[in-house]
């Protein structure tokens, strides 16, 4: 998953960044790295939050315009929030989808907290229990790595 983030010079200096996606949020970074990293905290929060809140995550956006980046989910972040959106599309409720994975109903929240370290196993279950596969996908980065 990964959402579009609108860098722009600040008057002060560095870089202040919108989410065209999201209805709320803006961070800022003295560094075009730094903005960087504040934006994909800030994506992770507006997520989160959301999914606490029980609102639909929206779906990433594409680039439309050169002063856009593209900022990157964790793997496991981008996994809960599909799982959140696949669970909601189903209609089903959290008792019934607790109660066909075999885990107590409190647990069910776990699996779409971005704070909670849920295992690769569990989500699969999750993922299967609502007719959908968790696929991984590994390809190779844009900046060759420091020697």
């Amino acid at each position: 998953m990964e959402y579009p983030a609108i860098f722009e010079p600040a008057e002060e200096g560095g870089f202040i960044v919108k989410f065209p996606d999201f209805a709320w949020g803006v961070t800022q970074g003295d560094t075009y790295h730094e903005a960087e990293e504040m934006a994909a905290d800030a994506i992770r929060t507006m997520i989160r939050e959301l999914i606490r809140q029980g609102k639909v995550v929206p779906r990433p956006s594409k680039r439309r315009v050169r002063r856009q980046r593209m900022i990157r989910l964790a793997a496991l972040d981008a996994a809960k929030a599909e799982l959140y959106a696949a669970f909601q599309a189903s209609g089903m409720r959290k008792a019934e989808f607790a109660r066909r994975l075999g885990i107590p109903k409190t647990t069910v929240d776990r699996l779409f907290d971005l704070d909670n370290h849920s295992r690769l196993d569990q989500m699969e279950a999750a993922f299967a229990v609502l007719g959908k596969r968790l696929s991984i996908e590994v390809e190779d980065t844009v900046y060759p790595p420091a020697a």
